[in-house]
């Protein structure tokens, strides 16, 4: 959770909607902790059963429509996908979606935010 997104509401998103355009690095003893901590069906006050949110930019492009780009949270991510791919099931992702734009996303992306939006 970042100081943007604090106040925003926690929804849910496909995990197959949550684009990572950035390849992360992975901490494999961390994803296996999250993963856990999903599949606790109930707990104590001191175990978690879910996962924070993780925060996503909402853009809207005129040729593919809602987009969702991930920055951060690649761990909580990967424990979604490796619970998907155990499970076969689409997994729901907790979120907290940021309105954002092409020049925000291009903060990020440099020049290949115009290529990603309008191919």
């Amino acid at each position: 959770m970042s100081i943007q997104t604090s106040s925003l509401p926690i929804s849910t998103l496909p995990l197959s909607q949550i684009l990572r355009p950035i390849p992360p690095v992975y901490d494999h003893a961390k994803i296996d902790s999250m993963i856990c901590t999903l599949d606790r069906s109930s707990s104590s006050e001191d175990e978690p059963t879910e996962l924070p949110p993780v925060d996503v930019i909402h853009i809207k492009s005129e040729k593919k429509g809602d987009m969702y780009f991930a920055f951060g949270g690649c761990h909580r991510l990967r424990a979604y996908q490796t619970r998907a791919e155990r499970s076969g099931e689409e997994e729901m992702v907790r979120v907290r979606v940021l309105k954002g734009s092409r020049d925000m996303l291009r903060m990020y992306l440099g020049a290949s935010v115009d290529r990603m939006l309008d191919e």
